[in-house]
């Protein structure tokens, strides 16, 4: 006899609980099967991002910036400190208990909203059934009139590069050191390179990273990436750009890596060496036969705009589908489901999706780059303002970067906002919500804005686009 849920959710990560807990506040009999361990071996809810990837890379780049800042920049406000020591340890703690109080947290979501939580694998058969395994081993039938599939997705290895979890490790790994790595490796110069090549640089590491895209952060607005490349070499990591690798040997606890790029064959040693060149989704025995559900060529799940697979009542969500691999994007995928389900309207916006790169400066931005505006051949036009002219950045000493708006020269209406500088991550919220209401230029100049703000420069930039901008020359 099969245990009966209005809705199952393979996948306790970012996308899949949400789903769980919306589908429960809808008084729906929900229930979220996830096979997570953390290296203890305990179970734990929240996926990737809480247990290995967002949580706690924020909470060691807000450390070691912390730590670096002590370093280069109190004395400047008048702060003087005695000799300054690195506790890695007490910092690894630190990190772990704000990753135990978020998973924490989310056993406490299911049991306000009646979800039931269970430990373990499950695969989707035919006819919308599940067989779950659990954790102990033993089988379990269930059966939901929706079957959600939110499995995530797993780092890309490289066979040249293969882990070895110790000397060659993923972004858990590096996330997991003991010690400060004296030379560090990074293959991939992406967004989760260049985070945890931040952490361990101003942490005392020197850091080499091996990029084989001959452009750097091609995926953003190349005026941005170029300001961000100019930044991130002054805090001394060392981008390789049009850098393949083609092996890594191990001697002696030392990383021999090799790679090829315009000048010919290179070479260097490192103590430890991330491979950080992206993820792919992981579907591993998450489909039984005869289910219907499809992949594409690339592994992701098959889906249309509304997350549907196209097996009646079988929807996937998440890192395991198209679309960026963020967490708030799958987030809000997984609630767009549990509504549409439940009988409600809901859709989720795919142009609006921010993405933001945790660094110092941080980098964030939503819609179009300008290369993107110019390519569609819609008139377009450009206003940017540097924080280098804002008063509440030069109080807080963080004058590097600018922002930028990309808008339409025909109706106005805002195609892109580019951040690089302090609190980009937070800033672009604003401009998200003016893209949501689709949003002129004139609509953000007429915006009043806190002085003295870091938002400011938002409105500067806008105001700028029209060449209007009252605290910087226009141009």
């Amino acid at each position: 006899m099969s245990e009966a849920y209005d809705v199952i959710v393979i996948g306790g990560g970012p996308a899949g609980y949400p789903v769980a807990i919306r589908a429960g506040q809808h008084k729906l009999k929900a229930a979220c099967i996830d096979e997570w361990k953390n290296l203890d071996g305990a179970h734990a809810f929240g996926g990737t991002c809480l247990n290995a990837g967002c949580i706690p890379s924020k909470a060691l780049l807000e450390s070691s910036e912390l730590y670096h800042r002590a370093h280069v920049e109190f004395a400047i406000h008048g702060i003087k400190l005695g000799s300054i020591a690195l506790d890695l340890a007490a910092m690894q703690r630190r990190k772990a208990a704000i990753v135990k109080a978020s998973t924490n947290g989310i056993n406490a979501l299911f049991r306000a909203a009646g979800v039931t939580g269970l430990h373990g694998h499950g695969r989707l058969l035919k006819g919308r059934r599940v067989e779950f395994i659990a954790s102990d081993g033993s089988k379990r039938a269930l059966e939901a009139k929706h079957v959600v599939l939110a499995s995530g997705s797993v780092p890309i290895e490289l066979k040249s590069a293969p882990f070895n979890g110790q000397s060659i490790v993923d972004s858990w790994g590096a996330l997991e050191f003991g010690g400060v790595p004296r030379r560090l490796g990074i293959i991939g110069a992406g967004v989760i390179g260049l985070e945890l090549g931040s952490v361990w640089r101003r942490l005392g590491s020197e850091v080499v990273m091996i990029e084989a895209l001959p452009d750097f952060l091609p995926m953003a607005d190349q005026q941005l990436a170029r300001e961000a490349l100019k930044h991130f070499k002054k805090l001394g990591l060392n981008i390789r750009l049009g850098a393949k690798v083609t092996g890594a040997t191990i001697a002696n606890s030392v990383v021999a890596v090799r790679y090829t790029d315009a000048t010919g064959e290179q070479a260097i040693d490192v103590d430890r060496l991330v491979v950080a060149i992206g993820r792919r989704p992981y579907t591993g025995d998450l489909l039984g036969p005869e289910t219907g559900v499809e992949l594409d060529e690339r592994g992701f799940i098959k889906v249309d705009h509304q997350c549907k697979t196209g097996v009646e009542n079988v929807w996937a969500v998440g890192d395991a589908v198209r679309g960026p691999m963020l967490a708030h994007k799958g987030k809000e995928e997984g609630v767009m489901v549990a509504e549409l389900i439940a009988g409600h309207f809901s859709e989720v916006n795919y142009k609006t999706i921010p993405l933001v790169i945790y660094t110092a400066p941080e980098i964030a931005w939503v819609g179009l780059t300008e290369e993107q505006a110019k390519q569609s051949g819609r008139p377009y036009k450009v206003g940017t303002f540097p924080f280098a002219a804002s008063g509440r950045a030069r109080a807080m000493e963080s004058t590097a970067g600018f922002v930028k708006v990309v808008s339409a020269s025909d109706d106005d209406e805002i195609l892109g906002v580019h951040i690089i500088g302090p609190m980009a991550g937070e800033l672009i919220a604003e401009a998200v919500l003016a893209m949501e209401y689709s949003a002129s230029t004139e609509d953000l100049q007429r915006t009043i804005h806190a002085h003295p703000t870091l938002s400011e420069a938002l409105h500067e930039a806008a105001l700028a686009a029209d060449k209007r901008s009252i605290d910087f020359p226009n141009r």
